[in-house]
């Protein structure tokens, strides 16, 4: 049997305690929050199934080595006490990323150098030979992190980040990152029994996102290639198991999924993208303008979408926030309507509506704000007024 081991994953911040749910429904153990990422425990095939199936994950770190550093001799010569030759072949590839934290280490680019030339050295003392680097496509992705005076090595089970679900293969100006879309479905409650639309879907990103969830599959199901598939321990039988296994367990919802964008050439990179992820059944989308449009479907609908920044298109950011606001009043009651914005001043201030939710997140370095609008039917209809 696979011995348990500890793991690590990293999210997006404000994501923490949904990937803690994410990590529990799925059987981790010892599962425990920290800034952007989140611990836990788990076997072999556990590590296989987390890559496979957590929606809101960038990367899965499996750390093999923690010491204390006072410097960069320190640093060298630990590194130096790890046996690589365990993790890879001389004739390999590998690169280092490095995070540091510390008044001792102000440079994460100089301890990437420093940890590759102690992994370097290691083998040329070793066999007078040495593997290559590779910063694209590694047969090890090696990650150090060091904090005050703390430092962890860890192996990166993921190879490139897991926001990039291989599906995508068109994308619109600004395309939303995968693991942030998939996380703003999550927030917004939606678990596949209500109806879900995107009035501004872009290349497709957040429906297709809606989808996987709405029919449990898993996120990275269409990716080519994770990173320990190059490991030496790899056990590809193992993996068919895990995979299969997940497979089993997808459902196919008959909620709606509606999308709309008033731009044709969106429309025509959301369709390659949601056929791309084997998705048409369940998603319809439309050539139109939210501005224009009305709900036309009855029973509980949930309604997110990520409007333009004013960095993207040029809009008159005061008048679209406040359509957007006028739209959802007039044609989306009995809606919880959820947006993303970085423009507090210019546009959540004009869309005219109170918010019953509003969560801080980060759309790459921008800083945003998640937030949702009720909208009640008939007789409540003041009641989503701004006081």
């Amino acid at each position: 049997m696979n011995e348990n081991f500890k793991m690590l994953a990293k999210t997006l911040f404000g994501f923490e305690e949904i990937l803690a749910k994410e990590l529990r429904n799925l059987g981790a153990m010892d599962v425990k929050i920290g800034i952007r990422n989140v611990t836990f425990s788990g076997d072999k095939g556990f590590m296989y199934k987390a890559n496979l199936a957590l929606r809101t994950a960038v990367r899965i770190l499996k750390p093999i080595r923690q010491f204390k550093v006072n410097n960069e001799h320190d640093l060298y010569d630990q590194i130096q006490t790890i046996k690589w030759d365990n993790y890879i072949d001389v004739n390999g590839t590998f690169a280092v990323d490095a995070v540091a934290n510390a008044d001792n280490f102000t440079n994460s680019h100089y301890v990437s150098l420093k940890t590759k030339d102690a992994i370097v050295d290691y083998f040329r003392d070793k066999v007078g030979s040495r593997p290559n680097i590779d910063l694209d496509h590694p047969d090890l992705q090696i990650n150090i992190h060091i904090h005050n005076r703390d430092c962890t090595v860890s192996i990166d089970s993921s190879g490139d980040s897991l926001h990039k679900r291989g599906y995508r293969s068109a994308t619109n100006i600004a395309p939303i990152n995968e693991v942030l879309a998939a996380g703003l479905v999550l927030m917004s409650g939606y678990d596949g029994t209500q109806h879900f639309i995107d009035p501004m879907c872009g290349s497709g990103t957040i429906l297709i996102e809606a989808a996987m969830i709405a029919n449990n599959i898993p996120a990275n199901i269409n990716r080519r290639e994770f990173g320990f598939e190059k490991w030496s321990d790899f056990d590809p039988d193992l993996f068919d198991v895990i995979r299969n296994s997940l497979l089993k367990k997808t459902r196919e919802s008959t909620a709606k999924i509606i999308g709309y964008d008033k731009s044709p050439s969106a429309i025509y990179k959301a369709q390659d993208n949601i056929e791309n992820a084997n998705l048409e059944e369940f998603i319809t989308i439309e050539e139109q303008n939210f501005f224009r449009t009305e709900k036309e479907i009855e029973g509980k609908t949930i309604v997110l979408f990520n409007p333009p920044y004013g960095e993207r298109l040029e809009i008159d950011v005061p008048v679209f926030y406040k359509e957007i606001g006028n739209t959802l009043k007039r044609g989306y009651p009995g809606t919880n309507a959820w947006l993303i914005t970085s423009d507090f001043e210019n546009g959540l201030k004009n869309v005219g509506l109170r918010t019953s939710k509003k969560i801080k997140v980060f759309n790459g370095k921008l800083d945003c704000r998640l937030v949702m609008y009720e909208m009640y039917e008939g007789s409540k209809k003041g009641k989503y007024m701004k006081d």
